[in-house]
């Protein structure tokens, strides 16, 4: 057999094996019965560009929807730690809007609705560190803890510090941070913290040959349950610009929580520990009563790229299309799903007062372009927009009329809402929606409202970048 005839079986057997491959990725894009527009989207790209295609699929383009990474036995095992039965529905003092969210939210996940929660927001980071360590300090039996971001500076040093501390007089430390989130954080760090007695893991090691598999799934969670009876989540993680340290100013909400929604956020770390593989550990809550100085109804809600739902999506899209006077925003980048774009175009149109806030300089200029590219169709529908001038808003606050607000994790983007693990507080109180408004108001002091006429005149090559961010907004 010559060269020429061994070069060319040995080519065809590629090109078929090629085909094959691009074929079967097909398949698997349309078999997913996903968004058609999207799922046109892969199948042009994998057949026009199928080297490139395929790459970017394999990285950005797989469901993980209706996997299982964790039982079903495993995961009746961890629901004792919810502690409480759900409330009788009809019996809860809500308006029948915030009635079906909470209904909602127990139809999605389960999510028990805790009534009589002490609630403590913050929207500055050193207040909110200076309680942290101070409530960290004071553990006795357990530190349950994760975050998207634990960083080796000043404030990561402190906290590693305390919790080296902790583990050393018998504390239970357990401590969960996202492998992509923590890329450029030297390994010494934690492993200085496993060698005193922190039980310290990345969630969704990024390894090869497992690269392309979990690259894209972060854990973008940021809770913590110390003793079983104080809560912490919200938007900020374990670096130095969330508490105000070094030249970076950074603007975010985090909230400090008692009462019986502990239970609820116990629960959501131990489902993420045995995600992992690691088992289950013993029961941390203690008996939680009611707190009689505190009208806080609370259901802690989670929601990522396995379950049969986008939760917080559906959460966020119910919310809105209950209001009836005011919806008002805040989040480090706007980037919404049609759904949701299209719910906050129709509240505003029958009249209700919806107001976004967003940074004028995010930490990335793609994103800042691509939030961009949503602006005007929304000054046209009639919402406010506002630009946060001081510094980085980090913020993900959700408000509707004057009951219903929440905060956690989720930002108002794609990725949060399709490809994170994420977390948030649902809170239904009229006090803590006003303390969330007064703070928005005062944020609006700081801020500069776009208007209309002023933005169809932004220059060509601001509105080119827009839109050619926005065709990479799902996967930003």
């Amino acid at each position: 057999m010559t060269f020429a005839s061994t070069y060319s079986i040995v080519s065809f057997i590629i090109l078929i094996a090629y085909a094959v491959t691009i074929i079967s990725a097909v398949y698997v894009v349309i078999s997913e019965n996903r968004n058609p527009v999207r799922s046109l989207a892969w199948v042009t790209v994998l057949m026009f560009c199928p080297v490139v295609g395929l790459i970017l699929y394999l990285f950005f383009g797989r469901s993980l929807k209706n996997k299982a990474l964790i039982s079903r036995m495993m995961k009746r095992k961890l629901m004792h730690r919810k502690a409480v039965k759900q409330v009788d529905f009809t019996k809860l003092p809500l308006s029948g809007e915030n009635l079906q969210l909470v209904k909602l939210a127990h139809s999605l996940m389960g999510s028990v609705y805790y009534p009589g929660n002490g609630v403590e927001i913050f929207s500055n980071g050193k207040e909110l560190f200076e309680k942290f360590k101070k409530d960290l300090l004071l553990a006795e039996k357990s530190i349950n803890m994760q975050f998207y971001i634990f960083e080796d500076d000043v404030l990561g040093n402190e906290i590693s510090d305390i919790l080296i501390a902790k583990a050393k007089n018998g504390v239970a430390v357990r401590v969960i941070y996202d492998h992509v989130g923590n890329f450029r954080v030297k390994k010494r760090f934690y492993r200085r913290m496993t060698e005193a007695g922190v039980e310290i893991y990345p969630f969704f090691r990024v390894t090869f040959p497992e690269f392309a598999a979990r690259v894209n799934w972060r854990n973008h969670r940021k809770i913590t349950v110390i003793d079983g009876k104080i809560g912490y989540i919200g938007g900020m993680n374990i670096a130095d610009r969330y508490a105000g340290i070094g030249s970076k100013v950074w603007r975010d909400t985090h909230l400090r929580l008692t009462g019986l929604c502990i239970y609820g956020m116990s629960y959501s770390f131990a489902l993420d520990w045995c995600f992992m593989g690691l088992p289950p550990y013993d029961e941390d809550c203690q008996k939680l009563t009611v707190k009689p100085d505190s009208f806080a109804g609370v259901q802690i809600v989670g929601s990522g790229p396995v379950g049969q739902w986008h939760n917080l999506a559906l959460m966020f899209l119910k919310a809105i299309g209950n209001a009836k006077k005011l919806i008002y925003i805040q989040t480090p980048y706007f980037l919404p799903t049609q759904s949701l774009l299209n719910a906050l175009q129709a509240a505003a149109l029958a009249k209700v007062d919806v107001r976004i806030m967003i940074p004028r300089n995010p930490d990335s200029a793609t994103l800042r372009y691509a939030s961009g590219s949503y602006i005007g169709q929304c000054l046209r529908a009639g919402i406010k927009i506002y630009y946060y001038e001081p510094g980085m808003l980090h913020s993900k606050v959700v408000m509707v009329d004057d009951e219903f607000v929440t905060t956690g994790s989720t930002n108002f983007d794609f990725r949060s809402l399709e490809y994170n693990f994420e977390c948030n507080a649902f809170i239904y109180s009229k006090e803590v929606n006003k303390q969330m408004r007064d703070l928005f108001v005062n944020d609006m002091k700081q801020s500069t409202r776009i208007m209309t006429t002023q933005w169809r005149h932004r220059p060509f090559f601001q509105k080119l970048k827009e839109s050619l961010a926005r065709l990479l907004s799902p996967v930003l």
